[in-house]
């Protein structure tokens, strides 16, 4: 298969490659897309044989579920059985933004989309030409990240065309992603919101419609095998680039005293504020309290890690707090929950 390349710059850029996308999606092939998240490898929702081939291009276990991307709340219903009162004060909140809301699905759903679940992830993305091609294809699109399963998400088009390249009809090309990791994804079936996967949207954003929130066991744990996750990013090794990773986590002088002891030939992913404290040549994942910084760098490091011909790896553990739960979420993937912690190791 010859994989296309559109760009989508401006809008005469974005109408070109909406068109074009929407005529793939129609005809049952697949697009990666641009979001604010990460690119996501679209195709046509309600069309089974569609949806089946990105399982086929990711390498995807069959047993995890991919988000529903719509146009708008309107779009949503002809897709769910069940809208809470909920899902209306989110998305006038949320919407177009990283927030994937779990509801009932209605049967037009094929369960290859949900795993079987009778439920389904929904999200309106704010990416431009995402949007258009929602619009002119008609249809919802299913597409989780475009990359293969397991790897770092793609934050750009090279991304994509690395991974698969060959295995799909379209990439469209609109730059990096501004927020750089997956959406936020929250079960609104239940009388509290739960959040399944955080993303940018963080718990007390939830909470400040809802009243309440609560962060799932699974979240800084992994799931039970023999069950489907109800959510994208639950159950497998995630995230991960070809280098063996492990995390570390403590103090500035226990992080600096336990670098210094290490191969100079391993990769090392640090704050901006220990660069200059360590002599190791660091990926700098951001300054330490921003996280938003650190969310957009975070996979684009671990895939250029794996370009350096690095073998292993060891990345600073940030704290929890805001998007940094879901920057820990992502990272204890990557790393099959190996954490050393370099206070305890170090005297």
């Amino acid at each position: 298969m010859l994989t296309k390349i559109i760009r989508a710059a401006d809008e005469k850029g974005i109408e070109a490659a909406a068109k074009l996308s929407a005529k793939v999606i129609r005809r049952g092939g697949l697009v990666a897309l641009p979001t604010e998240t990460v690119y996501g490898l679209g195709a046509n929702a309600l069309d089974k044989e569609a949806v089946n081939k990105i399982f086929a291009a990711k390498g995807r276990p069959q047993d995890n579920p991919l988000i529903v991307h719509v146009s708008g709340i309107e779009m949503a219903k002809n897709l769910l059985a069940d809208i809470p009162p909920l899902a209306y004060k989110l998305s006038e909140k949320f919407w177009p933004g990283p927030l994937t809301m779990i509801m009932q699905k209605r049967d037009v759903i094929p369960d290859t989309v949900s795993a079987g679940l009778d439920t389904i992830g929904v999200r309106m993305p704010k990416s431009a030409a995402f949007l258009r091609t929602i619009e002119e294809s008609g249809v919802p699109i299913a597409a989780p990240s475009a990359n293969t399963s397991g790897k770092p998400s793609p934050t750009t088009a090279q991304h994509v065309y690395d991974d698969l390249n060959g295995k799909i009809d379209l990439i469209v090309d609109g730059g990096s992603c501004s927020v750089g990791i997956e959406s936020t994804v929250v079960d609104i079936t239940g009388d509290i919101p739960v959040i399944l996967r955080p993303g940018a949207i963080t718990p007390s954003d939830i909470a400040s419609v809802a009243g309440a929130a609560e962060v799932s066991q699974n979240v800084l744990k992994e799931a039970e095998e023999g069950k489907a996750p109800p959510s994208p990013g639950m159950k497998y090794k995630h995230y991960s680039p070809s280098a063996d990773v492990i995390l570390v986590q403590g103090s500035d002088d226990g992080f600096k005293r336990f670098i210094s002891s290490i191969d100079n030939n391993t990769a090392v992913v640090c704050f901006s504020e220990d660069a200059g404290r360590i002599k190791h040549d660091c990926f700098v994942l951001g300054d330490k309290h921003n996280h938003a910084m650190q969310a957009a760098r975070l996979f684009d490091i671990l895939r250029e890690i794996d370009k350096c011909g690095y073998k292993n790896a060891y990345i600073r553990l940030p704290d929890m707090d805001g998007i940094g739960l879901a920057l820990y979420n992502r990272l204890i993937r990557a790393a099959s929950f190996r954490v050393i912690d370099c206070d305890k190791v170090i005297n």
